[in-house]
């Protein structure tokens, strides 16, 4: 049986170092009034479950109403960079909110976008991606790339290209453009009458047997694919892909939206292997965990595909109330000041090797299927004692991440693959904590399970 390192750290906090709150009075009200994304409402709001309410953060630790400390083991769903209340990233939002919060860039811009833009087109040398395009999240940025990609093709001359490729069990979000790309059911079914046309593969291979004459784009998650149970691509892949698009005039699309600002090791996965996307969408870690914003890369050759005058209707006619926020640039801004003042990707090559040694250590537990890892991300798959998969009606993923919770990490299922995200802060003795407790976990499910 596994054991926590250090129980003092998941000891719950005295009164005094955090304010009062009103759980259940706080429960109460969410059950009454707020919706929950990818949640099951009648489970939720059931007399006998007990959400947690999360009210402070420091560094990767989150704490709860009722003082109890969790190690934040999907970094807030993926987004958490640099871990919670760090003092660079409160310093400036707080120098921004001394100026103004929020101004439009529809008509106007402001400093922090315009600084960001340059910066983000510095970070990828040796690419073509010059241009910068605001939105809100991971599912805008795509939206944004897969609606440039069409229109123009339909204003160049192409009007015949409206397609795209992606692979079976991917996910790209879920604005409707977005999910359109999905290889997941469960997201994207029910509206396929309403979407882009969409072909799925499932490798390479079968990129032979299609007619590029009528693709515009082709979309992948650089390295390893997320939600899909975090699978690992062959290396070199990237690189046959840019191929196949250059020789059949396809715009290649990645969608870097977890791989993004360190998770693999570098700050973006396309650079392992030096190819470089058409359009590259960016969310998630890209304001360190603090805000929503996102951004889509394109090159000069996009660009100039909408220039024209305003009577030719070239305009690309998309937009948010929210593109280039001045909170969400200065987050961002400060978010990679941070990597390079905190030499964050030199100090995570020795976290990412300890983090697979640790996770050696579970390999050989009886229901550990298999375990995947890219960089900082990994993925621990569990299934019955025999290899075949558990019923997924039974939610073994969602019961072993509560058994975890028990141990103090916070961490959420792909169905049964435990995903551990960590903030790329941690400590190796964090790292340790984390891992022993998906070990306990699966530990205690399983053998309750039989």
């Amino acid at each position: 049986m596994f054991h926590p390192v250090n129980s003092e750290l998941l000891t719950p906090a005295t009164p005094t170092e955090h304010m009062p709150y009103d759980t259940e009075y706080l429960v109460q009200l969410d059950k009454a009034h707020v919706w929950h994304p990818f949640t099951q409402m009648r489970d939720w709001i059931a007399p006998d479950h007990e959400p947690l309410v999360l009210v402070a953060g420091h560094g990767p630790w989150v704490e709860d109403s009722l003082g109890k400390r969790y190690l934040d083991g999907n970094s807030s769903i993926w987004t958490n960079i640099h871990g919670h209340n760090h003092p660079t990233l409160n310093r400036a939002i707080g120098e921004q909110l001394g100026h103004v919060a929020h101004t439009s860039i529809l008509g106007f811009t402001n400093p922090k976008a315009a600084e960001l833009a340059k910066r983000l087109v510095a970070m990828l040398p040796g690419s073509s991606l010059t241009r910068v395009f605001y939105s809100d999240d991971g599912s805008t940025a795509i939206e944004v790339a897969i609606k440039m990609a069409v229109q123009y093709f339909l204003q160049n001359g192409h009007s015949q290209k409206l397609g795209f490729i992606s692979f079976e069990n991917a996910y790209h979000g879920d604005t409707l453009g977005a999910s359109s790309l999905g290889g997941i059911g469960v997201f994207h079914e029910r509206f396929k009458s309403l979407q882009f046309p969409v072909t799925r593969i499932g490798s390479v291979e079968s990129l032979t047997a299609i007619d590029a004459s009528r693709i515009a784009g082709l979309v992948i998650e650089p390295l390893i694919q997320g939600a899909a149970g975090m699978r690992i691509w062959p290396v070199g892949m990237l690189k046959t892909l840019r191929e196949w698009c250059d020789e059949n005039g396809v715009f290649l699309i990645f969608d870097e939206v977890m791989t993004g600002f360190g998770r693999t090791g570098r700050y973006f996965g396309c650079q392992h292997e030096e190819v470089f996307p058409d359009f590259l969408a960016l969310a998630k870690g890209l304001t360190g965990g603090y805000l929503p914003l996102a951004a889509t890369l394109t090159t000069d050759r996009v660009f100039a595909g909408f220039l024209g005058s305003y009577e030719e209707l070239r305009t690309f006619f998309y937009g948010h109330s929210y593109c280039g926020n001045s909170l969400g640039c200065a987050a961002a801004l400060a978010s990679l000041a941070i990597f390079e003042e905190e030499r964050v990707l030199e100090k995570l090559q020795p976290k990412i090797e300890h983090l697979a040694d640790r996770l050696r250590g579970i390999e050989d537990l009886l229901n550990v299927r298999e375990i995947r890892r890219c960089g900082f991300i990994a993925g621990i798959e569990v299934a019955q004692k025999s290899g075949d998969q558990f019923d997924w009606r039974d939610q073994v993923g969602a019961q072993i991440c509560l058994a975890a919770r028990r141990h103090g990490l916070l961490t959420r299922p792909i169905r049964d693959v435990i995903v551990l995200m960590l903030p790329l802060c941690v400590t190796a003795h964090e790292i340790d904590l984390a891992v022993e407790a998906i070990g306990n976990g699966i530990e205690e499910v399983c053998d309750r399970l039989g």
